[in-house]
């Protein structure tokens, strides 16, 4: 009898993008970012998706001691396959974006595929009540460019590549799966090749099923084989492009990086509140929600017992 295909389910739990005033809901300090990251956990998440941020404002650190306190907690309450941000935020030089995947090696890291204009200001009319000024003066800039030269991609890859740690390579257009082919070819990354394609964050592809569909073809064409499928959309193409993905053969990313909502006008109180809706939309297809060691099988990860903390 044939069983089930398993499904990945990533979770996303602060990020960079959404600021504490959006939701009271999105984790700050390391102990919110730990529990929340445990509680995705426990809801079915098979990896968790890392950023730090400051503990006073909520603002972006990307110091790698801004992670080292959830980092250990998260890793001594659960077995999920943890993966730390080389994003960090857009404003923030490649040097600084490395260096906690550099001093952590975990299993999995991200990496952005491709540079973009990155347009946060359409939130400013959502949100207009803003506590900090970071906050206003962050999602106010026209003028950010996230800079993912080639240059700078071929220096996470030479950096972490060598201490075991595998991509969760972000690609928000069509151009980036080209970059990735790129590298590819020249021998600086092997598959299996964990592909998060990105929807709905101006600057990138939009949300459109269409765009879905062209983002899977022409990967499936550059990639074959070699390659395992997940869907980020961004707010409130998060399920909808879920549902399309799961249903498509993919894997998919959740969580209050991506999406601070749970339904329309509704807030999500936790991580694993739009975990526990992902899950529901999998095993109502039929499919099965993959462990954190069923991650590791899919994409080929080093393990827990070789990373740095």
């Amino acid at each position: 009898m044939a069983k089930p295909r398993k499904v990945i389910i990533t979770c996303a739990v602060t990020g960079a993008i959404h600021t504490p005033s959006m939701s009271e809901h999105l984790p700050v300090s390391a102990a919110e970012i730990a529990e929340a990251a445990l509680g995705a956990a426990e809801a079915g998440a098979a990896v968790v998706h890392l950023h730090a941020r400051d503990p006073q404002d909520g603002r972006p650190d990307q110091s790698p001691e801004a992670f080292t306190p959830f980092l250990g907690v998260i890793k001594q309450g659960s077995n999920v396959v943890v993966n730390i941000t080389t994003g960090g935020a857009p404003t923030m030089t490649i040097e600084e974006r490395v260096r906690p995947a550099a001093t952590h090696q975990p299993e999995v890291a991200s990496l952005n595929m491709g540079s973009m204009n990155f347009g946060l200001f359409p939130m400013l009319k959502r949100f207009p009540d803003l506590k900090h000024q970071w906050e206003r003066d962050y999602l106010a800039n026209k003028n950010i460019i996230f800079n993912n030269s080639f240059g700078q991609v071929e220096h996470i890859l030479t950096t972490l590549g060598p201490l075991g740690t595998k991509f969760e390579f972000e690609c928000y257009d069509t151009s980036h799966l080209y970059n990735l082919k790129h590298f590819l070819d020249e021998g600086l990354v092997k598959g299996p090749l964990f592909i998060q394609t990105v929807f709905g964050l101006m600057g990138g592809i939009g949300a459109h099923p269409e765009d879905v569909l062209h983002m899977k073809r022409t990967a499936d064409r550059l990639f074959g084989d070699q390659y395992r499928w997940s869907v980020l959309g961004a707010g409130r193409n998060q399920l909808p492009i879920a549902a399309m993905a799961a249903a498509m053969g993919g894997h998919v990313r959740v969580g209050l990086e991506d999406s601070l909502w749970l339904a329309p006008g509704v807030l999500a109180r936790s991580n694993a509140d739009q975990v526990q809706k992902a899950r529901q939309i999998i095993e109502g297809l039929g499919l099965e929600i993959a462990t954190p060691d069923d991650a590791r099988e899919i994409l080929e990860l080093k393990g827990p017992d070789r990373v740095a903390f």
